[in-house]
């Protein structure tokens, strides 16, 4: 196995994300630089700051132009950053030195990198919404067919009071949807255009250097930030937390399908075979996203661990090179996972627990149902003594109550749990108060 599960052939189908992971390849890291290098150029050209003649010549050499990525491994080691070499070599693959000379003018590597990176992340974001928009639609459809299918809630891993199926699938949903909802502040935050210069004064540019920043975010459809976020990194950790939320709330729904495939009371379609056990359908998907979540916990501790230092800090900025590509592949791919699980719910053996003949899952139906005639710290007294006698002798709870079996049909004991489910699945599709 590789140093890294993401790119071992035997493990990279389990948990990379490969359209994720091709706009992180040093080939879409490359273009996306040489995109923003042709629009610096354009902007300056028509500003004045450089020789139009040699603008026109780099914007269309920046579209023209490849870099072997191979190239510039030496001097990323010895300079620790790739920006150097890469103009170097796009220089030098230019062949017109007194054109070529103007490539990155008055720019930093900071300036290239995080814009490239901007730009990428754009298409990024973009797939993940679509496959979180089909995954909250799928729930909502599941959790509208289930809304009155009961099943027993368990609080501390143990059985506590009915509920429904449709409802406990609307907690799962409603965590992905409001990951979903802060999407757009998700990009408002991070796709913005980096163009400051050494110390992020742009003195290097002089009075046009804001307006050129203008223009290159207009032409690449980013925002222009203002200042400077060279060491101001609150987008890159907003866009981190945000990733990690997005792949804690995928693990939700497959750490639960995971508890309840255990008994039968849940099948997942396409289950994976045991090495041995022939009888075997193992739950990958949803172990699969839950290891990942925990993958994202780390990455996105590490950003937040590195503080930045002065105008500019390396440490923070490499510790995002390590950290941001597996986790937002990671979160992607979760998603992803998540949208490919068949939940198969089985009525009869979700109902099962409810139907348990000791009855002790209406023990708090009872307690209120007794404090219409006693004090509740009295009914509550009572109810636990009769549960341990339950519990030591055998018997019914509702029979020692006097009960009558058809009042505390789960259906009548289960509260919110259907309008719960419905209102998640109005909310995904966009007939609720707050909408996508």
């Amino acid at each position: 196995m590789t140093i890294s599960a993401f790119d071992s052939a035997i493990t990279r189908d389990l948990f990379a994300d490969r359209e994720v992971a091709q706009l992180f390849s040093d080939t879409a890291v490359l273009r996306a630089i040489m995109i923003f290098w042709g629009a610096v150029a354009k902007a300056q050209g028509d500003l004045g700051v450089i020789p139009e003649t040699a603008a026109a010549f780099l914007h269309r050499a920046t579209m023209e132009l490849q870099v072997d990525p191979s190239a510039l491994a030496e001097r990323t080691a010895q300079n620790g950053i790739m920006i150097p070499g890469l103009v170097a070599e796009t220089r030098k693959a230019a062949q017109a030195p007194e054109h070529a000379q103007y490539l990155h003018w008055g720019l930093t590597s900071h300036d290239a990198l995080d814009t490239g990176l901007a730009l990428r992340l754009r298409q990024v974001l973009a797939l993940i919404e679509t496959r979180l928009d089909a995954v909250l639609s799928g729930l909502a459809d599941l959790a509208e067919a289930h809304a009155e299918t009961p099943m027993a809630a368990r609080t501390w891993g143990q059985i506590a009071t009915p509920t429904s199926f449709g409802a406990t699938v609307a907690v799962w949903g409603s965590g992905l949807l409001a990951v979903r909802e802060e999407l757009d502040a998700i990009r408002d935050a991070c796709l913005i255009v980096t163009l400051h210069g050494a110390s992020g004064t742009l003195s290097a540019m002089g009075p046009e250097g804001p307006a050129v920043r203008a223009a290159v975010a207009k032409a690449l459809g980013l925002r222009d930030p203002g200042g400077p976020p060279h060491a101001e990194r609150s987008g890159v950790l907003a866009l981190a937390a945000w990733a990690n939320r997005l792949a804690q709330a995928c693990a939700k729904p497959a750490a639960d399908l995971l508890l309840l495939t255990r008994d039968g009371s849940v099948a997942l379609g396409g289950g994976g075979v045991s090495s041995t056990m022939p009888q075997k359908a193992n739950p990958v998907a949803p172990s699969a996203i839950c290891a990942l979540a925990a993958h994202a916990n780390g990455l996105a501790a590490a950003i937040h661990a590195q503080p930045t230092r002065d105008a500019r800090d390396a440490a923070a900025w490499l510790t995002e090179w390590l950290s941001l590509p597996p986790l937002l592949a990671g979160a992607a791919r979760a998603v992803s996972l998540l949208g490919g699980i068949e939940i198969r719910p089985d009525a009869a053996s979700l109902r099962a627990a409810l139907e348990d003949p000791t009855g002790l899952i209406h023990a708090e139906a009872l307690s209120f149902a007794l404090a219409r005639e006693m004090p509740r710290p009295e009914a509550q007294a009572r109810i636990k003594d009769w549960v341990a006698e339950l519990r030591a002798e055998g018997g019914s709870l509702l029979e020692k109550a006097g009960a009558d079996p058809a009042d505390y049909a789960p259906e009548r004991h289960w509260g919110e749990a259907p309008e719960q489910a419905r209102a998640f699945a109005a909310r995904v599709r966009g007939n609720g108060e707050d909408t996508l």
